[in-house]
């Protein structure tokens, strides 16, 4: 045998020679508190609807939903993020079931809050794009663009139901200019002081928001690129977050969070308040998909997309794993 002195003089396999070892040295640890379920309640069913393109995931009734965020609580799971699916006859253009205090989220949100009260921290998503029969995410002017103004006054209203329906956060995620200041304003103003924003402060214009249309019945004609961001830039994202933050944001995300952890480390680094990233539809059936046809290691390949992501920084990650992905790590 030949020695070559003390060649190589720095061993790092030496900290990977166990699944032990490796555990009691990991730098990033994924746990069930930092997961938020995200999750589809659609008026007018008394069945669960599949979503052909989200295996696994579905539009809940209201039954179904209690259910969800009983079992996310028995898992550790922290918060769960609701989106209302209206009936398509109750959309118009200025969104009004989503103001509608008996809209179908407002309900979800009450009878959410009244099954597991603050055992969960309740998140409703502020946007009006589920309840517009265009699709867009604020009311639209006479020649087709997104009014910010007045949208802004819409999200006030919707800031105020949501609240007087038992959210604990709001996320205002329709990227209109100064929407976090209108919807604080609007809550400290009718008595929500406690309320809490969870302000979209990087939303990018994406292809992987696909599936997500089926699961809340989209109307989308045409795309958001004039008030989403740009995937070619990362500058204006820290421009995005000091305003949130001068605004009164609580907490910030980053969405979509896979194919953008460059700019989830920098938003990360730069703020001393809470830090959440959506892995949202598209990098959810991605997996699934992949794994269906054999490809991959479905439940590695669910946690390394996890583990990659809380290693950015983030704090919070909503994804649609969340409850099984908890329930798992109960039983490391």
């Amino acid at each position: 045998m030949t020695v070559y002195g003390n060649f190589p003089g720095s061993r790092p396999r030496r900290l990977r020679t166990t699944p032990t070892m490796r555990r009691m040295v990991a730098e990033t640890r994924l746990d069930a508190a930092n997961l938020i379920l995200p999750a589809f309640v659609r008026e007018g069913v008394d069945a669960p609807v599949a979503i052909s393109a989200m295996p696994g995931v579905q539009q809940h009734t209201l039954d179904t939903l209690r259910k969800a965020a009983v079992d996310a609580v028995s898992a550790g799971v922290s918060g769960i993020m609701l989106f209302g699916v209206p009936e398509d006859g109750k959309k118009d253009g200025r969104g009004t079931a989503g103001t509608d205090p008996d809209g179908i989220l407002q309900v979800a949100l009450r009878a959410v809050r009244e099954e597991v009260g603050d055992d969960l921290v309740i998140m409703s998503d502020l946007c009006l794009d589920e309840y517009t029969d265009h699709g867009h995410c604020g009311v639209l002017t006479e020649d087709g663009r997104v009014d910010n103004d007045v949208t802004l006054e819409r999200y006030a209203e919707m800031a105020q139901v949501q609240a007087d329906a038992g959210a604990h956060v709001v996320g205002p995620s329709g990227m209109m200019d100064g929407q976090v200041g209108v919807i604080r304003d609007a809550l400290d103003q009718t008595g929500h002081e406690d309320v809490s924003i969870l302000a979209y402060t990087v939303k990018y214009s994406s292809a992987f928001y696909g599936p997500f249309r089926e699961a809340v019945g989209s109307s989308l004609r045409g795309d958001r690129k004039t008030y989403q961001q740009d995937p070619a830039n990362s500058r204006e994202s820290m421009r995005e977050l000091a305003l949130d933050l001068e605004e009164g944001a609580d907490m910030v995300m980053v969405k979509p969070a896979g194919p953008y952890l460059d700019v989830l480390a920098k938003v990360a680094e730069s703020v001393d308040v809470p830090v959440a990233a959506y892995q949202i539809s598209g990098e959810y059936s991605m997996i699934e998909a992949a794994a269906e046809k054999g490809w991959i290691d479905r439940d590695a390949a669910i946690m390394e997309s996890l583990t990659g992501i809380r290693r950015a920084g983030a704090q919070m990650i909503l994804t649609y794993w969340a409850t099984e992905v908890a329930q798992r790590l109960a039983r490391r």
